[in-house]
């Protein structure tokens, strides 16, 4: 995570992370994460949804910082997360 924590110091770009759910739950543990983009798409899993994704990270608050919808269904909510203390 050091070399990650320099990178973001030193970076004239945002770091992005996607798709390695392990990763990113090792960054926001961390205090790495700056942002964190949820899209949400209307549709209800019951009998097939598997696990929530970030099952296992820490407990963190989450401040709404910019919201958007995409096609009039899909909601892209992106939020800074805080430790929960």
């Amino acid at each position: 995570m050091d070399i990650v924590a320099r990178l973001k110091e030193e970076s004239d770009v945002p770091l992005r992370s996607q798709a390695s759910l392990s990763l990113n739950r090792a960054l926001m543990a961390a205090g790495l994460v700056d942002r964190l983009q949820v899209t949400i798409f209307p549709v209800i899993s019951g009998r097939t949804g598997i696990s929530p994704i970030l099952a296992g990270a820490g407990d963190f608050d989450l401040e709404l910082f910019e919201s958007r919808t995409l096609d009039g269904h899909i909601q892209e909510l992106v939020y800074r997360p805080t430790l929960h203390v």
